[in-house]
């Protein structure tokens, strides 16, 4: 299949950064470390861990086809992989199934692998990063065809990193949501966490008069930073959360 350059990648793309792309299968990251620690081994090594993180996950599927299925808390087998362990424990304080937190899993797995190598790392995996920085960084929202998308932005400060913000969506993409929010952006400390519980808010909203509860329920869950709802011309924010227009 041809790649397409994914547009909302440039939204969080930082220009002190060298940005790369790394794709196995279904995952496609886009990861950024500092220019002059950039060099192909660092290409290589995160191609290494995304083929390892995913053979581990797809090898204890086999074993365990309900992980993959499921939508809802799910107890998981005591030798599962680390990275299985950590979706379904972020998974099952979020309520919904491990699966909702892979994308942000394999982000923060590979962003803290990255950090023996640069100080500041953004690793994004389908709307879900993991960041690390040294300096304050501008994170733009994309939301569909709402007014709203491309307009604002994150301002994220060093000492509020490592930081997961992740962004589900029922009305852009392919990842499974039950409600239509055109986005949902989480912020914790934790990936896999921010990811688990941007799904299960994206779930609540089934119109604009729903973003307030959406919001309020995810900063019910504990690691839980800031959220942002956007439906149509409206938007819900709670927690620590800065905004900034991006013009």
């Amino acid at each position: 299949m041809e790649y397409v350059e994914r547009d909302y990648r440039l939204r969080h793309r930082q220009e002190d950064l060298t940005h790369f792309r790394v794709a196995a299968k279904e995952t496609d990251l886009d990861v950024g470390v500092r220019k002059e620690r950039f060099n192909q081994g660092l290409f290589s090594l995160v191609e290494q861990l995304v083929l390892e993180y995913r053979d581990q996950l797809e090898k204890y599927i086999k074993e365990d086809p309900g992980f993959l299925k499921a939508l809802s808390p799910y107890n998981i087998k005591s030798d599962a992989p680390a990275i299985a362990v950590i979706m379904a424990n972020s998974a099952s304080a979020a309520g919904v199934g491990p699966m909702a937190a892979v994308a942000g899993a394999i982000s923060e797995a590979v962003g803290k692998k990255l950090l023996k190598y640069s100080r500041d790392v953004i690793v994004e995996n389908g709307g879900d990063i993991y960041l690390r920085s040294r300096r304050i960084r501008k994170i733009g929202i994309f939301a569909g065809k709402s007014p709203l998308s491309h307009r604002i932005a994150l301002e994220v400060q060093p000492d509020d990193t490592p930081a997961g913000i992740c962004t589900s969506s029922g009305t852009v993409g392919h990842s499974l949501s039950f409600g239509c929010a055109d986005a949902v952006v989480i912020v914790s400390s934790s990936a896999p966490l921010a990811d688990a519980v941007a799904t299960a808010t994206g779930n609540l909203v089934h119109s604009a008069d729903d973003l307030e509860k959406a919001v309020d329920f995810a900063l019910s869950i504990q690691g839980i930073r800031g959220a942002i709802v956007i439906k149509n011309e409206k938007m819900a924010v709670k927690g620590r959360i800065k905004l900034i227009p991006t013009s």
